[in-house]
């Protein structure tokens, strides 16, 4: 707590947001005055939090949480000490790890699955270094959720019409707004690269440099509570849903991810320029998992419209070098910088959720030593659809396997499918307005 508190006496701060994620990737936790903080050091929570769903409500079967719901201990990252920079007063923000009374970590919780996972790559001696690209749409508010969403108006107001992939004047429209972002993510440290505009009406991507997986699942988890902020500040939304409107693109979360040994050697290339036998069984360990782990990547009812409607969205397990149709794809590279994108996550994904789950099927397909399938050269699009179709199905491929159960842990699987069996279940008790349109007087 020694540096928590010369940073925070450094710089006046009042107030401290105590932050943990949750399942869905929303900030939990309180707002404590800094002297209560410094003093006590922590907070307590319990930790039935984690199996509340999206809705507010709880799952039926809650028999991985104690029946006394015990408070979890939890305590400050130093590392994640940040600025609020859109609060009035000097305020903080830090993300807490989530602990027992025995000391040990909360294994429910989604920074201590992370963690979990990347401690079977430190036995090995092995540091997996990743890079998310984030996709999201800026959009008109929307107070009443029975109307669909819409582009926002920009600086020569008008919305958007037409597709403006990569252009520069469709991303100054919104220049105000992009302004306020690269300040608040400079005042947070959060290093955010390249900005670009993707193929939807008002939908930007934001390119984060690499670097370690706890580092960055942080900074995505920042970041997007940065850019609602900032959309906030001048009255419009900025939304992380997979697919939010129909006749657009969905969002994705693409992850970047290569493998380095302890002294940062990159150990997916060959000194003669070629794939090492590791990065093909990393490739063949997500191609074999991936199934399995889909509700961790498309965790809602609304991210099968994006895989399974979406345009340019993964529709299989295929790999291909420069090759944007496959799920995976490797791109043209250097042998210190071999990698390969994993496309399947939306944006809507819990970031250390996400990473864990993707790292997850790498390192099973090193250990088992799996063979990829052929590369492929044309497009992947052409092939048959052999993903998940649903959450409900993706929830029964994650609950079924064994290895994924060993390397995200038990009871940590348990929870999640009971949290987002009960917010399927809560989506099909909404009737839409299709089945009013078309069922009401047909059928």
């Amino acid at each position: 707590m020694d540096s928590i508190k010369g940073w925070m006496e450094n710089n006046r701060i009042t107030e401290v947001e105590c932050l943990f994620p949750d399942f869905t990737g929303n900030a939990r936790g309180k707002i404590i005055p800094a002297n209560k903080f410094l003093r006590e050091g922590g907070m307590r929570l319990p930790e039935v939090i984690f199996t509340q769903t999206v809705t507010g409500e709880y799952p039926d079967d809650d028999s991985m949480i104690d029946p006394l719901e015990r408070d979890m201990q939890l305590y400050p990252d130093p590392n994640t000490i940040r600025f609020v920079p859109w609060a009035l007063e000097p305020t903080a923000q830090v993300i807490h790890d989530c602990f027992d009374i025995n000391g040990k970590l909360i294994d429910i919780a989604p920074r201590s699955v992370l963690r979990r996972v990347l401690s079977f790559y430190e036995k090995q001696g092995w540091k997996p270094v990743v890079a998310p690209e984030l996709e999201f749409y800026l959009v008109k508010r929307n107070e009443d959720p029975d109307y669909p969403l819409v582009p926002p108006v920009g600086r020569n107001g008008r919305p958007e019409t037409a597709r403006q992939s990569f252009s520069i004047d469709a991303v100054n429209e919104f220049d105000p707004i992009f302004e306020d972002m690269y300040d608040y993510c400079e005042a947070q440290e959060l290093e955010v690269d390249t900005l670009i505009h993707e193929s939807g009406a008002a939908q930007m991507e934001i390119n984060f440099l690499h670097g370690d997986a706890i580092d960055l699942a942080d900074q995505v988890f920042l970041f997007k509570r940065t850019m609602r902020e900032a959309a906030h500040k001048h009255g419009i939304y900025a939304t992380f849903m997979a697919k939010p409107m129909s006749d657009e693109p969905g969002s994705a979360m693409h992850i970047h991810q290569s493998l380095e040994d302890a002294d940062g050697r990159n150990l997916f290339g060959t000194s003669e320029g070629g794939n090492s036998a590791l990065f093909m069984h990393f490739i063949a360990g997500l191609q074999k998992y991936t199934p399995a782990v889909t509700a961790l990547l498309a965790p809602n009812v609304n991210s099968y419209r994006r895989l399974t409607f979406g345009e340019s969205a993964p529709r299989n397990v295929q790999w291909g070098v420069e090759n944007r149709t496959c799920g995976l794809r490797v791109p043209f590279s250097d042998p210190s910088a071999r990698r390969v994108e994993n496309r399947f996550a939306g944006a809507d994904a819990n970031p250390y959720l996400a990473l864990a789950a993707t790292l997850a099927c790498g390192y099973l397909g090193m250990m088992e030593k799996l063979e990829p399938l052929q590369e492929m050269k044309a497009s992947a699009y052409d092939l048959p659809y052999s993903l998940p179709r649903s959450l409900e199905e993706s929830l029964s491929h994650l609950e079924q396997c064994e290895p994924i159960k060993e390397m995200l842990g038990e009871r940590f699987i348990r929870a999640f499918v009971a949290v987002k069996r009960k917010e399927y279940e809560t989506y099909f008790g909404v009737i839409s307005r299709w089945e009013r349109e078309f069922l009401l007087l047909n059928v």
